[in-house]
């Protein structure tokens, strides 16, 4: 199980620093329309970086077997929805159509 749980992490923490450095100068910490970054992983995932922190943290509790850790990343979760909500927001106003049809294209 520890494993598994190792193997999870690892490459979800690779996919979370791809992201990132895929990001570029369009990261920031609050909701800024930047740029539409819509190549690499981002042609598939709009958020990549919640999708792989959340899925390493999963990982690490797996590791660690403090199986009551998921409850705090069971709260980060929506608090993940509610970030990538009003960044959708921001991009859509920033970028409309096009942003609409990144949006179409891809999963969360």
């Amino acid at each position: 199980m520890r494993i598994a749980g190792a193997a999870i992490a690892g490459v979800s923490l690779v996919l979370l620093v791809v992201a990132r450095l895929q990001l570029g100068a369009a990261f920031s910490i609050q909701a800024k329309a930047k740029k539409l970054v819509t190549t690499g992983l981002y042609s598939r995932i709009r958020n990549p970086i919640y999708v792989f922190s959340a899925i390493f943290l999963v990982g690490i509790v797996i590791v660690s077997e403090r199986w009551l850790l998921l409850l705090p990343i069971a709260a980060l979760v929506p608090v993940q929805i509610v970030r990538a909500r009003k960044e959708a927001r921001e991009l859509s106003a920033a970028f409309g159509e096009e942003y609409a049809r990144y949006k179409a294209g891809t999963w969360f």
